[in-house]
């Protein structure tokens, strides 16, 4: 195994809800965009930003929306984890069945560090 492969072995893409692009500060469903990071024991490195349409309505029934959901979930391709505040359970199953992990944490995102397995 080269170098590139062990490196490759040891990072992750990731999805980060942000308002502010320097920390994780919101819930999944009011993300209006995701920014992408590559991640492992160093600090996160930012390779792109995919803007979305929010899961949320502000509808207080919380009804679950699929088509808009699938949208969502459709800009974390390749992702392996999301980083939010928050998220509704439905949201959490759903990202799941796909192999994305929803991880509660709020703070900077440099600080984040996470081994791929």
């Amino acid at each position: 195994m080269n170098e590139n492969e062990a490196t490759r072995r040891r990072t992750m893409k990731i999805g980060i809800v942000s308002t502010d692009g320097k920390n994780v500060n919101d819930h999944f469903g009011k993300a209006e965009r995701f920014l992408i990071y590559e991640a492992g024991t160093a600090a996160p490195a930012s390779i792109t930003e995919r803007k979305i349409s929010p899961l949320s309505t502000g509808d207080k029934s919380h009804q679950f929306d699929a088509a808009r959901f699938n949208a969502v979930a459709k800009a974390l391709e390749g992702c392996q984890r999301v980083y939010c505040t928050r998220i509704g359970d439905r949201p959490r199953q759903e990202l799941e069945k796909r192999g994305i992990m929803p991880i509660i944490y709020e703070g900077p995102i440099v600080a984040i560090r996470t081994t791929a397995e």
